[in-house]
């Protein structure tokens, strides 16, 4: 499970800037965004092709170092992101996400209808993108209330996730994958409204916690589809 960290810190940069101001850090957001998904499914491709896995005998020590190497880089990218080393090292991040990703990508295509799985949770998070994105935009009404309750759910999740690890229940990670598309689809509409009233000014920053937003709402439907409509025949 990855884990949403721009809330407890990282990426607080606060102030109210003018329409054109933020008008420029949303579309260099999107922008950057998009570029990051080059990294991502090349990193999907090459641990598919290599069957990458994170110490596979040892799952306790797999999830530490996903997380040791996941902090390193967010805090790299924190300490950066006035730079271009920031657009780097978040390249470099997602580049990673995309190695980390290829386990479940390498499952749904053991399905004789993977590719046409991974269309539809691609399709599916574009549209929740699109419509929290907008309504973040267009919307009067103030989200950052959320916040909290967005955190703890997040912290909830993780507890959840890497217990399932041992426990290997079914029910629990069909449970994990609804809420967590539940809890980063209002991510996506929190962030995004950060940027619209100017509670976020640096787009590396943005691009950040709205790759993870992203990120996390694809992984859990691409899980839930292969769930409930994966094919072996």
């Amino acid at each position: 499970m990855n884990n949403k960290l721009n809330t407890y810190g990282f990426g607080n940069s606060a102030g109210a800037t003018d329409v054109v101001v933020r008008n420029r850090v949303l579309r260099n957001t999107y922008w950057l965004l998009a570029l990051s998904m080059i990294p991502t499914v090349l990193g999907a491709w090459i641990g598919v092709a290599s069957g990458f896995t994170l110490m596979a005998g040892s799952p306790g020590l797999s999830i530490l170092i996903f997380f040791a190497v996941a902090f390193g880089f967010m805090y790299g990218i924190e300490k950066t992101k006035n730079s271009s080393m920031g657009v780097v090292l978040l390249l470099a991040f997602t580049f990673f996400m995309g190695l980390m990703l290829s386990r479940l990508i390498s499952a749904t295509l053991s399905f004789s209808n993977g590719p046409a799985l991974i269309m539809y949770a691609f399709g599916g998070t574009a549209a929740v993108f699109a419509t929290m994105a907008s309504i973040a935009t267009v919307s009067k009404r103030d989200f950052s209330g959320m916040s909290k309750f967005l955190f703890m759910g997040v912290i909830l999740l993780i507890l959840a996730s890497v217990a399932n690890i041992w426990l290997q229940m079914p029910a629990l990670m069909i449970t994990v994958s609804v809420i967590a598309i539940g809890i980063f689809s209002a991510y996506i509409l929190f962030d995004v409204q950060r940027i619209v009233n100017g509670g976020e000014t640096n787009y590396i920053t943005a691009t950040l916690a709205i790759y993870l937003d992203v990120y996390n709402v694809f992984a859990n439907l691409l899980a839930l589809l292969g769930i409930f409509g994966g094919n072996r025949d």
